[in-house]
């Protein structure tokens, strides 16, 4: 099953050239306005519902950027401007509501109590959920350079910069500087294991990110996330340069490629634009995911779905001027976001 659920991003490519758009709406046709922002399917990908209508009129598809919007058990959130929106799985006309968001912060990231807000320069607060209060939290935190904010599922903090990861455990009270190796991407954790990339390296820890070391591998490592019993990587071969998407279940000890025999350049660019090499982008809800028994996943095309483990795919939602979708889950919601550089 774990095989499938990546594997599909390879097998649907073959498929996806004869697949053509019979009876579904077209974005593209839709009036001007606030449309083609934000897609809502509530049948599992079925039908979709452009919820854009109360998000600012002026903003356009790619004026969302990449680490200001993320999806959770309460719904889809996202930063516009000073305006903080945010839109429940359940909710109908209007879809939105707002509160106003401080200005000086341009990056949300999801937290275990609420909302973390950050920029590049260091400023950090944390919303409570159930409350509209902004307060600083991270005033003993004076590093730059911030790229990313995660938090683990036992409630450590850490945060990545230029210089590598930071860490609380005492919310914010004290830090300590865990991962000193440059540049560093987003986390991701599975059974307790944490991984991300440093250098365009994969760097692991089993002891909660108190010590980390660099996976023994040749490859460039663009991004990593969670899937069900290990994790999924795009990596890229130093000598060929061949793009390549990987899997590990042993704890990202070691990694198997997926797409042997399937490396043509269809391939390798649906994989790309579907993954963000951006180091600053917090890890969100992965592109592709599983919806009961089915399989959902993004392609330049648009929005597929499989039924068969990836055997065939069929077209749910064009794509919107050629974007690739994100897409999130909020229980039984998926939303989609288009967006030029995929998620």
């Amino acid at each position: 099953m774990n095989f499938y659920i990546l594997a599909f991003l390879l097998l649907f490519t073959v498929f996806s050239s004869s697949l053509l758009p019979d009876s579904h709406p077209d974005p593209k046709t839709e009036k001007a306005g606030t449309a083609k922002i934000v897609f809502k399917s509530t049948d599992g990908g079925q039908t979709w519902q452009d919820i854009s209508k109360g998000l600012p009129e002026n903003l356009r598809e790619d004026g969302i950027q990449g680490n200001s919007f993320f999806a959770n058990d309460k719904g889809l959130f996202l930063r516009v401007g000073n305006g903080l929106y945010h839109s429940t799985p359940n909710a109908t006309t209007p879809f939105w509501t707002k509160e106003i968001f401080p200005d000086e912060h341009s990056s949300i990231a999801p937290g275990k109590s609420g909302i973390f807000a950050y920029n590049y320069w260091g400023v950090n607060l944390k919303k409570t959920n159930g409350t509209s209060v902004w307060s600083p939290i991270f005033e003993n935190f004076q590093e730059p350079r911030i790229r990313t904010v995660f938090e683990t599922a036992g409630g450590a903090i850490f945060i990545g910069t230029d210089r590598g990861f930071f860490k609380t455990t005492n919310s914010g009270n004290t830090w300590k500087h865990v991962h000193d190796g440059g540049l560093v991407g987003h986390l991701a954790e599975s059974d307790g294991v944490l991984l991300a990339t440093s250098m365009r390296r994969i760097i692991r820890s089993t002891d909660n990110g108190e010590n980390w070391a660099v996976i023994s591998d040749s490859s460039m490592a663009f991004d990593v996330k969670p899937i069900k019993g290990g994790f999924a990587a795009i990596t890229s071969s130093s000598e060929s340069g061949t793009r390549s998407l990987r899997t590990s279940y042993d704890a990202g000890k070691t990694w198997q490629p997926i797409d042997a025999g399937l490396q043509d350049k269809v391939v390798s660019d649906s994989i790309w634009r579907t993954w963000d090499d951006r180091p600053r982008v917090q890890a969100f809800g992965t592109s592709i995911i599983q919806v009961g028994e089915n399989f959902i996943c993004t392609h330049p095309h648009g929005i597929f779905r499989s039924s068969d483990k990836g055997k065939t795919w069929k077209l749910l939602l064009p794509s919107v001027e050629d974007k690739v979708f994100n897409l999130f889950v909020s229980g039984n919601v998926i939303y989609a976001i288009p967006s030029k550089g995929g998620c």
